[in-house]
C-alpha cells in the first residue's frame, strides 16, 4: 500500500538555527580555562549534534586527557559550558533563523502536516520560544528521556510518536550524518541540508535552508514510497 505523507520531524541546530557558533564559544573557554586544552574548528564538526558529555569526552581525547578527570569533575565541566551557552543564547531573536525556514515551516502549516523538534539540545525549547516559532511545533522531544543518541533513531522516533505519525509516513530533515542515518534507520524519509560528499545517503538534498522546497518534497516522497 502506498504510503502517504503525514508529517515532519526537524533538526534544530543546522536546520532551524545555528546555535554551532554558541556551542563552540562556550566548549572553547571551557576547554582552555578548565581543561587546558585549545580547541580548532575541525574539533568543532565532531561536536555538532551530539550530546553535552558526549562532546565534553571529543575534547578529552583530543587533549589526550580522556582519563584524567572524573565523571563529578566531567559533569561539573559540561554544567559549566552549559550556564556559558545559555547566557549567550539570551541574545537570540528571530533574526537568527535561517534563511528560508520562516517560510517553510508556514508553507508546512498551511498544507495541514504536524511538525515535532528532534533536536539533542535540551535547550531546544528556550530557543524556539526565542526565535519565535513555538507555534509552528506540536512537540518537542526532551532529550533527558531517551537513552541512546544519534545515528540511533531513537529521538526521531520519539518525534514521530509524540504527534502521532507512522514512521514511513514521516519525512525528518537533518543537516549532519549521523542524523540522516537515524532517520532512515527509523524507517522515514530523510531530506538532508548540506554537501553531496557529506549527505549522499539522504533520500533528497537540498544545499541550503534558503532552498527547501515542500512541493519537492512532496514529490520526491511520493516517487520513492509508490
Amino acid at each position: 500500500m502506498d504510503e502517504l505523507l503525514k508529517g515532519f520531524v526537524f533538526d534544530l541546530d543546522g536546520i532551524i538555527t545555528d546555535t554551532a557558533k554558541y556551542h563552540y564559544a562556550a566548549w572553547k573557554r571551557v576547554a582552555q580555562d578548565e581543561l587546558g586544552i585549545t580547541i580548532n574548528p575541525a574539533v568543532n564538526e565532531h561536536l555538532k549534534g551530539v550530546s553535552r558529555m558526549d562532546s565534553l569526552n571529543v575534547i578529552l581525547k583530543f587533549g589526550h586527557k580522556e582519563n584524567a578527570y572524573t565523571d563529578t569533575e566531567k559533569a561539573e565541566f559540561a554544567s559549566e559550558k552549559n550556564d556559558l551557552y545559555k547566557s549567550l543564547i539570551q541574545q537570540m531573536t528571530p533574526d537568527d533563523i535561517l534563511p528560508g525556514i520562516a517560510d517553510f515551516l508556514k508553507a508546512i502549516t498551511a498544507k495541514g502536516y504536524p511538525m515535532a523538534l528532534a533536536s539533542a539540545s535540551r535547550n531546544a525549547p528556550f530557543i524556539i520560544d526565542r526565535l519565535q516559532l513555538a507555534e509552528y511545533f506540536s512537540a518537542i522531544v526532551d532529550p533527558a528521556t531517551l537513552t541512546k543518541g544519534k545515528p540511533d533513531p531513537e529521538i526521531f522516533e520519539r518525534a514521530a510518536d509524540l504527534i502521532h505519525l507512522p514512521y514511513a509516513e514521516t519525512v525528518g530533515i537533518e543537516d549532519a550524518v549521523a542524523g540522516i542515518e537515524g532517520i532512515q534507520a527509523a524507517g522515514m524519509f530523510a531530506v538532508g541540508v548540506g554537501s553531496p560528499d557529506v549527505l549522499g545517503k539522504a533520500d533528497l538534498l537540498f544545499p541550503d535552508t534558503a532552498h527547501l522546497n515542500l512541493a519537492q518534497i512532496e514529490t520526491a516522497f511520493n516517487a520513492a514510497r509508490k
